[in-house]
């Protein structure tokens, strides 16, 4: 299908495409050293890459240095993922360039569409964080505020998923292999991190003395700078990733002694710290890395702001008036103690003001409501590999609690719940508590998240600092997720409401009574079965197997983890094969259920849930009695690429996590405002969804909050969920006697014994609400009027889920910074 934008006022392409062909086969020829008769599509996507990024320095260069001529706050936006995917596309669309760039390649013989998929994904992040981080990037950059994106340049991001006999397998991302013509080395930009040492106390008058810090090895972090466009070209900003280099790369007394690994292995555990996404951290030395992974872009990044501010304003004091800070989740937590020992040992601020500064400047985003997600790290490898940073959050933590008990004298337990020690098995450092205690705000992503963490994980917190934590919900990039993905859909709106729907996303309400238009529902349906056919032509080419697109497309795509509940779907597709088989004469809606997703690599049950998955589709898919009623498809190693294809086919959106357990969601927003339906719960996101699409728009079933909580503490068990109900006994015996795995019919047992038993995450709880509410699903196929005035809604109302409004109340609400458009 056509995947290009719709057309916006820019110049005649055929005036403006001739410079263009000239500078995309200068740079083939003189940067690339090919000729065209021997170029491949990767060269001719490199050359028309550095082409367009010359297109984008001018302005990046003029934008940044008017930011500090004017002495505008900097926003410096710190993740340890950033998932910006492929990067043609969205920036030839945001600088306008689509005709002009097609028109050259035309000219030249070669498909643009050809050169997109030649380009890798940079999949440097691993679900909603790292997407999520890259979308506000991009939204900082069209409302022109100033702002660096600070990360880690992985060498190989997250793994590469392969399937093999139903099992995931993970090998190496291997994004960089052929270099990255988007971005610019810097290698007369680069920090020292140091690690491990010792810590000592130097005079320096009869009153003071300073903290000095001598580590016992030190790697260097190197910037690698991205230009991120804003639409329209209005704005340019930077993305940073830091990339470790040894000091000293070679020794060479061992090399010349014959110890040719040795003479190397310093250099190699020094760099593994850039090597990968997320190393496992079942063992300690795992532990140690992810540590090391943290603190190295995090200091680096402090470093170089710091740096920048003194350039420029030359006083630490005025760091909250000039700087904003956001963290984005607790990985960069180690930031408050780092800004710490920045100002008070190397910049000599009193204990006092260094605090005041780095409270000011600091902000952090939860993105979990998960324990094991809230970073917290064992005392003795904090002590060993950053003892000075320890020696510092022992000062913080023993004057906030100082604070707190003059403030609640006699309340001990309060002060066990906010040190920022905790004390049990295992001392350890708990990074959520001290990013909370060091930011001047905290936020959640989603109006139920941010309550809940009132409620839950920083209840203690929000009584000793009422009215800290505030709401943000996420965003997305419309851009990126409307525009670039459904170019056909948003063509379809721009002749239906006009083209202010490109640049302000309220315009989309004016779609609203088009819902009541049939031939307008009529033209959007068409544009989804385009999207299907494109989707199920894929499935084709990558799995040999043919997709009914008359069928209901039932997707879910994210992590795979439990508590978003892709068992939960499994399951449902085993009770409707079953029902299916048995009433062979009812008439069933076509239903392909479309998965896709990658488990973390140590995460035995997510990857036995994939596995699962494949059994199930083996059997289904294959069975002649199903007739084609239903199929179950697993699309292997998920990323930002292959979400761009799926979100504009989907008809229904499968977001059905645990109630209290997703934090917000974006799958759901890009679901929506491509014109699917939401099968949810009341979790997250879904909530503000609900409230914007309206109740007759979305199915919602199952538990809410209060009442998962009610299930724990009342020890539920999901026995007797199962008992009262035949569909799902029946399935999950089928499931444990092995009918899906006649190879090893005790394969799911463990999988099936945990549903009976704790239940934790309210699977068999849900069951029966989720079959139930599937089939209302149906009965709204089966009226294509109620269905389609349903989809054109979802679009029309879910404008206020645009990044651009989640990052204007961030720059009002919590970085105090001016927002323009255009």
């Amino acid at each position: 299908m056509d995947t290009t934008p719709p057309k916006v006022a820019t110049a005649e392409p055929g005036a403006e495409a001739r410079p263009l062909r000239n500078a995309i086969l200068h740079k083939l020829t003189y940067d690339l050293g090919k000729s065209r008769l021997g170029a491949r599509d990767r060269d001719w996507f490199i050359a028309t890459a550095l082409a367009v990024r010359d297109r984008i320095v001018d302005r990046w260069i003029d934008q940044t240095r008017a930011s500090y001529e004017v002495g505008a706050k900097q926003v410096y936006y710190l993740s340890l993922e950033f998932l910006i995917g492929r990067l043609l596309r969205d920036n030839v669309s945001n600088l306008l360039l689509m005709d002009e760039v097609k028109a050259a390649l035309e000219d030249l013989g070669v498909s643009f569409e050809a050169l997109r998929e030649a380009e890798p994904d940079a999949a440097l992040g691993n679900g909603g964080l790292g997407r999520l981080a890259a979308c506000f990037m991009e939204s900082m950059a069209t409302l022109s505020i100033p702002a660096f994106g600070y990360g880690i340049r992985y060498d190989h991001g997250l793994f590469r998923q392969l399937i093999r006999d139903g099992k995931q397998r993970e090998y190496p991302e291997t994004w960089l292999d052929f270099g990255n013509p988007w971005e610019f080395a810097r290698p007369e930009i680069a920090h020292e991190i140091g690690f491990g040492g010792t810590v000592e106390a130097v005079p320096i008058s009869e009153a003071r003395v300073r903290h000095v810090w001598k580590p016992a090895e030190t790697v260097q972090a190197v910037a690698y700078d991205t230009p991120i466009v804003g639409w329209r070209g209005s704005h340019v900003n930077t993305l940073r990733l830091w990339s470790a280099r040894a000091a000293d790369p070679l020794r060479l007394d061992a090399f010349n002694r014959g110890d040719f690994l040795g003479a190397l292995a310093e250099q190699v555990r020094q760099e593994s710290i850039s090597k990968l996404l997320y190393p496992s951290d079942e063992t300690p030395a795992g532990q140690e890395l992810r540590l090391r992974q943290e603190y190295f872009f995090t200091s680096a990044a402090l470093q170089d702001l710091v740096r920048r501010h003194l350039r420029v304003h030359g006083d630490l004091r005025s760091l909250p008036e000039r700087v904003a800070v956001q963290l984005n989740d607790t990985h960069p937590a180690i930031a408050v103690a780092e800004l710490m020992r920045i100002l008070i040992d190397l910049h000599d601020l009193p204990w006092d003001e260094a605090w005041q500064a780095t409270r000011g400047t600091i902000a952090y985003t939860n993105h979990t409501l998960l324990p094991e997600a809230l970073e917290s790290w064992p005392v003795p490898l904090m002590e060993r590999l950053l003892p000075r940073h320890m020696q510092l959050i022992y000062l913080i933590n023993a004057l906030h609690l100082d604070d707190v008990r003059q403030r609640f004298p006699g309340n001990d337990a309060l002060l066990s719940a906010v040190s920022l020690i905790e004390e049990g098995h295992g001392r350890r450092v708990r990074m959520g508590h001290l990013a909370f205690v060091g930011s001047h705000k905290v936020n959640g992503v989603s109006a139920l998240h941010s309550d809940l963490l009132k409620k839950t994980v920083f209840s203690d917190f929000n009584r000793i600092a009422p009215g800290r934590i505030t709401n943000k919900t996420n965003g997305i990039t419309f851009r990126r997720w409307l525009q670039q993905s459904n170019p056909a859909l948003t063509s379809l709106l721009v002749e239906a409401v006009g083209p202010a729907v490109l640049d302000d996303e309220k315009a989309l309400e004016k779609l609203r009574p088009l819902a009541d238009d049939a031939a307008f529902r009529e033209r959007f349906a068409a544009v989804k079965r385009a999207n299907k056919e494109a989707l199920a032509k894929l499935v084709k080419e990558r799995l040999y197997l043919q997709l009914d697109t008359r069928a209901i497309f039932d997707v879910q795509i994210k992590r795979i983890h439990e508590y978003k509940r892709q068992l939960l779907n499994v399951l449902e597709a085993v009770a409707l094969y079953d029902e299916i088989r048995s009433q062979p004469t009812r008439s069933w809606v076509p239903r392909v259920k479309i998965l896709a997703g990658k488990a973390a690599a140590s995460y035995h049950r997510a990857k036995l849930i994939i596995k699962l998955a494949h059994d199930v589709a083996r059997v289904v898919n294959s069975d002649p009695t199903v007739r084609n009623l239903l199929k179950v498809v697993f699309l292997p190693n998920y990323n930002v690429s292959l979400a761009e294809l799926i979100v504009p086919a989907a008809d229904l959106s499968e977001q059905i996590s645990t109630a209290g357990m997703e934090a917000s969601g974006t799958g759901n927003m890009k679901f929506a405002l491509n014109g699917a339906l939401t099968i949810g719960t009341l979790d997250g996101a879904n909530v503000e969804i609900k409230e914007h699409v309206g109740d007759e728009n979305i199915f919602i079933f199952g538990l809410t909050t209060e009442e998962v909580a009610e299930h724990r503490g009342k020890g539920w068990r999901g026995e007797s969920a199962v008992s009262r109900s035949r569909r799902l006994e029946e399935a999950l015996e089928q499931i444990e006697k092995g009918v899906f795995s006649p190879d090893d019919p005790d394969r799911y047992k463990e999988l099936v014994a945990g549903l009976r038993g704790d239940d934790w995450f309210m699977v068999a709880a849900d069951f029966d609400s989720y079959f139930t509410a599937q089939r209302d699903v149906d009965a709204r196929w089966r009226e294509p009027d109620r269905w389609w005035r349903s989809a054109v809604l979802n679009t029309a109302n879910v404008g206020w889920f645009s990044s651009d409004r989640a990052i204007a109340e961030y720059a009002e609400e919590i970085w105090n910074v001016p927002v323009r458009r255009g």
